[in-house]
């Protein structure tokens, strides 16, 4: 590398990328010093370490068709004034992060106009789940791409995608706060036992789950009176949940925020929960659970896609399983969720047996399978990737 201090263009769509890309740019300045040019499209973590946004990263985070829509031509402006700024910053290399429906858009262009910035995809898109075909796109304007599951640099190699590295998963770097500390966690022996119900982030999810779930808890209460049931709400839908659960003949108790749903997830012994990144939480706390999910396309589309391309033997949704390539955790689709079959699993879950083994077997697995090399951080893991493309630019 030159003297020159590198600039460094990140382009973020989110709060979760704006989370990833401050624990980038620590790794980063951990290897380079303080004196990068760090800009782009980013928030206030970013922001706080010297950060430089081109316009404020609420113009372009927005969630649901009906919200994109009354937004669109603003996102669509910002789309062009972000492939404009990052030609006029000319940085040395430019990280898109996640939000692929932003951050690709900009990546395209740029590399029509500007081929000589190299490009990093920090997040794969689920090419292994809809539309494969992106994968062998996203290679003509993505140089090198940040897988966050073990299983994905695989997947671009065969559908013909971008140099992949897995760099491990946020949540690894947050698993000790899931796991029980001393006593947190009581033996399942003891009468008094923890059930989490998990019934989804989403409008969508609650309303397709809320009733079966109630109906399932009740019959697991009546064969085990001592379970406390928790059901950890996002802020969001808190409202919505505790209107929904009126009418349960078991009464969750309901906690709200991340500590509350850290503290849930401590004390857990088993879980009912809807399938999604919840579910690699649950495996990575140590908690078995039932996984269940109700009319949607997307996890049709995993188990068709799935048929094609063998990206696992295991017809599954559930992240853990797909990652093991096992059927450890059992999980049910639309017609097949039915509250008799899930409490009773649910109820071989919450006393020790082989059922619930099997899976806490699994977990001890699913974390070597994830683990990076020793002296890794996701972070550090995703700065060094960067670094080589910093470095054969600036070479």
């Amino acid at each position: 590398m030159t003297g020159k201090a590198p600039t460094i263009c990140l382009v973020a769509g989110e709060e979760s990328g704006d989370q990833l890309g401050s624990e980038l740019m620590k790794a980063l300045n951990d290897r380079l010093g303080q004196g990068v040019r760090y800009c782009g499209v980013g928030g206030e973590r970013m922001t706080s370490l010297g950060f430089t946004s081109f316009f404020d990263i609420s113009d372009v985070s927005v969630m649901g068709l009906s919200a994109v829509l009354a937004r669109l031509p603003l996102i669509v402006r910002r789309v062009y004034q972000t492939v404009d700024d990052v030609i006029a910053a000319d940085p040395d290399v430019l990280v898109i992060i996640d939000s692929p429906d932003f951050t690709h858009s900009v990546a395209k262009r740029v590399r029509k106009r500007a081929p000589h910035i190299p490009v990093v995809g920090y997040v794969s898109p689920s090419v292994w789940a809809w539309r494969p075909g992106r994968a062998k796109k996203m290679s003509v304007y993505v140089d090198e791409l940040l897988a966050l599951l073990p299983f994905e640099p695989d997947i671009h190699k065969r559908l013909g995608g971008p140099r992949t590295h897995y760099v491990g998963h946020p949540l690894s770097e947050h698993v000790e706060d899931l796991r029980p500390g001393r006593d947190e966690r009581l033996p399942v022996s003891v009468d008094e036992k923890v059930l989490l119900v998990l019934p989804g982030s989403r409008r969508s999810e609650i309303d397709r789950l809320l009733e079966d779930f109630g109906e399932t808890v009740a019959l697991v209460k009546r064969d085990m009176p001592e379970i406390d049931v928790v059901l950890p709400a996002v802020n969001h839908l808190e409202a919505k949940i505790r209107q929904g659960t009126q009418n349960w003949k078991v009464k969750p108790r309901i906690v709200t925020g991340l500590e509350a749903k850290k503290a849930a997830f401590r004390s857990a012994h088993a879980a009912l929960a809807a399938s999604g990144t919840v579910s690699l939480e649950l495996a990575l706390s140590g908690v078995p659970m039932v996984v269940a999910y109700k009319v949607d396309w997307f996890f049709r589309r995993i188990k068709d896609l799935n048929k094609v391309f063998k990206f696992s033997s295991v017809d599954s949704f559930v992240l853990p399983n797909i990652i093991l390539d096992t059927k450890a955790i059992p999980e049910f689709l639309d017609g097949e969720v039915r509250p008799e079959v899930l409490a009773g699993l649910l109820k071989g879950l919450l006393n020790e047996g082989p059922e619930r083994r099997a899976q806490l077997d699994e977990f001890t697995r699913l974390e070597s399978v994830m683990r990076l090399p020793e002296g890794y951080s996701q972070s550090s893991a995703a700065a060094d990737v960067v670094l080589k493309s910093l470095k054969a630019r600036l070479s």
